[in-house]
């Protein structure tokens, strides 16, 4: 799908995702998954109803509000990684905390481990953080 988007292609994305499952269009390829992490978070609803504000609205840390487009692309590049089992072992461990907490708590659970490693550019610092994650 998208490798390397800019940032109104990624907001774009999630709000046409949006709009066809509200439409009951058929969805396709990540849209499926993009839909689903949208309902899990329906504080999310009303901007993405509204494409032209939500393409161009700013989230800064200033503002104290989370960026709901870096916040559901991170919940997408988690359900990839499970889906590809990367690192190994991850989909074992996130089925395992799932059963414990459900599908959003494991999700964040991930990302709460995560996100702090996202500056760390090394494969076995990747994988020792999920596997610390899911190991809690």
């Amino acid at each position: 799908m998208m490798f390397n988007p800019a940032r109104e292609q990624v907001r774009q994305f999630f709000c046409q995702a949006w709009q066809k499952h509200r439409q009951r269009a058929i969805l396709e390829g990540a849209e499926v998954t993009a839909a689903d992490l949208i309902l899990q978070h329906p504080e999310y609803h009303a901007l993405l109803e509204d494409p032209a504000t939500a393409i161009g609205q700013e989230f800064s840390p200033e503002s104290g509000q989370m960026n709901p487009f870096l916040h559901l692309s991170l919940h997408l590049a988690v359900a990839e990684q499970v889906s590809i089992d990367q690192p190994p072992g991850i989909r074992s461990a996130y089925q395992t905390l799932r059963a414990r907490v459900g599908d959003h708590q494991a999700a964040h659970a991930i990302l709460d481990a995560w996100v702090p490693n996202l500056v760390i550019n090394s494969d076995s610092c990747y994988a020792a953080a999920w596997r610390r994650c899911m190991s809690t």
